[in-house]
């Protein structure tokens, strides 16, 4: 069934790529995709913002120079994953009649992720998943980020998994071998791009913390915490093991950069606020977050994100969660699992810590830096521009993981 169109098109015509996303992750993965797109000029990427998380989705454009192409605006009053994806299927559906695109890019396994999924299904427009492949294996963990991800391959046509092990799980699953297709993630593109370029920071608090991390006068931690099933008890644990954190170790400060759901920012604040040596500030630009990861000894954080983008700068990542659906990081040394109980997250801190953790940079097990342009390649392969569809990305392994 692949590719579409048999022969690579010869016409100035450019097939239209939509890239659906509305959360600040979906940006920063989709941002490197629309730019190798723009760059080889045989494909039309066309963002369309779906409004889940509107600023933040902005601000991460931004930092790749790039706008929206399409916006929709839901009307959010309970918040509710029914009252979103009601009207973001609803939204995209129209968008779709009047203006359908070649082929659907999803990433990831968000709301606006499986509104997309479910749009192009119906209309029979090839869906294309990136950062297919990822399981928990339960439901409940990450909540509703499992349900999600597992309707999203079976409404698509191409899976881009970013690791082998994501490209196993997809086949394990009964996906067809064919359609799957390794990348590597576009987050380690991302990083790479934010890392590069020196910063300018909005928060004079955090550049110095930062200019001093580098100079050896502190340690930094980053501190991250927004995940549903974090809600509630189990935040209120981490940020306890934050404040002990602090309290053990006089050279350290935490910069935390806090979420805007008002159930994450509330109990932050709450827990927080005024700690000393702890800066809880408003999201930060990518660009930023990059400077402030780049310059920790350590990661506490529940994103996922930031498991795959950590092991490109040496920082370990402590998982503020009970599994993880990204094990290459926990098996090449980056990650460690350690849940949301404040007496073991404060133990593997302090034992991390006072053997002075490794920084050296390791292989990142979730990409090259290259990613993007084999998503590129891949696209332009499924819609007859291109020949061939590029080799899949083959992960290097360091020598103490061998075995």
């Amino acid at each position: 069934m692949f590719p579409w169109s048999s022969e690579p098109s010869t016409s100035d015509f450019k097939p239209l790529v939509w890239l659906v996303g509305g959360t600040r992750p979906e940006a920063i993965k989709l941002a490197p995709v629309a730019t190798a797109i723009s760059k080889q000029r045989r494909l039309k990427a066309h963002i369309v913002v779906t409004g889940q998380h509107d600023s933040l989705m902005d601000q991460a454009l931004e930092a790749f120079g790039l706008r929206p192409d399409d916006r929709l605006r839901p009307l959010r009053t309970n918040g509710g994953q029914a009252e979103l994806l009601s009207q973001l299927v609803t939204y995209l559906d129209v968008l779709a009649a009047k203006h359908p695109p070649a082929a659907i890019l999803v990433q990831g396994d968000t709301t606006s992720a499986l509104a997309g999924a479910m749009v192009g299904f119906w209309r029979e427009i090839p869906v294309v998943h990136l950062e297919a492949g990822l399981r928990s294996w339960n439901l409940s963990a990450p909540f509703p980020e499992e349900y999600n991800r597992r309707v999203i391959a079976h409404s698509s046509v191409l899976h881009l998994a970013p690791t082998p092990a994501a490209a196993a799980n997809l086949i394990n699953s009964g996906i067809c071998t064919d359609s799957v297709l390794v990348t590597g993630n576009t987050a380690v593109d991302a990083i790479l791009h934010a890392s590069s370029s020196p910063v300018g920071f909005t928060n004079p608090s955090v550049e110095a913390l930062v200019r001093a991390a580098r100079k050896g006068c502190l340690r930094l931690i980053l501190a991250t915490a927004h995940r549903r099933e974090s809600w509630g008890p189990p935040l209120r644990r981490i940020l306890q093991a934050v404040h002990e954190l602090i309290s053990h170790h006089s050279d350290l400060h935490v910069v935390f950069p806090v979420h805007p759901n008002p159930l994450v920012r509330v109990e932050v604040e709450r827990s927080l606020g005024g700690v000393d040596r702890v800066l809880v500030t408003e999201p930060m630009s990518y660009p930023e977050l990059a400077s402030v990861l780049a310059s920790s000894v350590l990661v506490l954080s529940d994103s996922g994100g930031i498991q795959e983008e950590a092991p490109s700068f040496g920082v370990p990542v402590l998982v503020l969660r009970d599994s993880t659906e990204r094990g290459e990081a926990v098996l090449a040394g980056c990650a460690t699992i350690v849940g949301t109980q404040t007496d073991r997250i404060v133990a593997e801190a302090s034992a991390g810590l006072a053997r002075q953790l490794d920084k050296t940079p390791r292989p990142n097990p979730f990409g090259d830096g290259r990613a993007a342009e084999r998503v590129e390649q891949a696209l332009a392969w499924l819609l007859g521009q291109a020949a061939q569809r590029p080799a899949p990305f083959v992960p290097t392994v360091a020598n103490d993981q061998l075995v």
